[in-house]
């Protein structure tokens, strides 16, 4: 199986296509979470197969909108996949909408094994929880970084995570690798942590693993914010990783496919509010498959 410590690619035999469970929220407007998960990693030539964690009308940058809980169902849908047998290769994980639906991620765990662990621990950004999160979801989310096999913080949820202080984007290399490790601590087999800015026109990521050297991969800072970078970010991550990319490689893939995605949507009318627009670049997603 697939070991992310070693940063060996992921091997899909003959045409097989792996199957991915995106346990996501699900939002009707604003493009995020599953309305990105599914079809980037569809383009990666991936079948996922979806748990959603709440329903929302639109993303939580608007003003107004309407969150509806799924916890109460999860038990019955999971419960309806073991009957059918279903059999996972990845278990990628994001916004969750109660506490309680830690433990249906880990019921994934348990009852998959041998599949790759993916966590994108979306609580917040700027210092800030999100505005549906509480202290005891994000407390509960901690358990999911222990096992992961790829860990995606953003330099607030590290902070949330971790409990270290919230320094800003700004931080320099020591910062960073106290931030690292700290999560590695906690017991994620590797970690991306995103979002470094030190106002040179460059966004940081890095990419470091007990067994693996910490690596920075640089990408153009572009002068505005998007909502679903985030879940983007880690979807083409997981995209490149399922097309048998190395984990380097993906995090390099990550960063310039969200570049390119950002320039596309500048181009549409609200674009600092409906969302990353990736559909007329997803053509760089399948072209990993060749």
């Amino acid at each position: 199986m697939y070991n992310p410590a070693d940063i060996h690619p992921y091997r899909r035999e003959g045409a097989y296509i792996p199957r991915v469970a995106a346990v996501h929220d699900l939002c009707g407007y604003g493009k995020c979470s599953l309305g990105v998960a599914i079809p980037v990693l569809s383009a990666a030539g991936c079948d996922v197969c979806s748990v959603p964690t709440s329903l929302f009308s639109a993303h939580t940058r608007f003003p107004k909108f309407y969150m509806h809980d799924t916890t109460d169902m999860l038990s019955d849908y999971l419960d309806a996949w073991v009957e059918e047998g279903i059999e996972l290769d990845a278990i990628y994980s994001g916004f969750l909408g109660a506490p309680e639906q830690v433990a249906s991620i880990q019921r994934l765990y348990r009852e998959h094994p041998t599949a790759l662990r993916v966590v994108d621990p979306v609580m917040g950004d700027g210092g800030a929880m999100y505005p549906t999160y509480t202290q005891e979801l994000c407390d509960e989310m901690k358990a999911l970084a222990n096992g992961a096999d790829i860990l995606t913080p953003n330099l607030t949820e590290a902070h949330i995570l971790t409990g270290l202080e919230y320094r800003g984007q700004d931080i320099d290399d020591a910062l960073v690798n106290e931030n690292i490790q700290a999560l590695l601590a906690m017991g994620a087999k590797v970690v991306v942590l995103k979002g470094v800015v030190r106002g040179d026109g460059l966004i940081r990521n890095y990419l470091a693993g007990k067994d693996v050297e910490t690596t920075m991969v640089t990408s153009k800072l572009l002068p505005y914010m998007l909502h679903g970078t985030g879940d983007l970010y880690t979807s083409a991550l997981l995209g490149a990783v399922m097309c048998g990319r190395s984990l380097l490689e993906a995090v390099e893939f990550a960063g310039s496919f969200v570049i390119d995605a950002m320039r596309v949507t500048r181009e549409q009318p609200d674009y600092e509010v409906r969302g990353v627009s990736f559909e007329s670049v997803l053509g760089e997603i399948t072209a990993l498959l060749k």
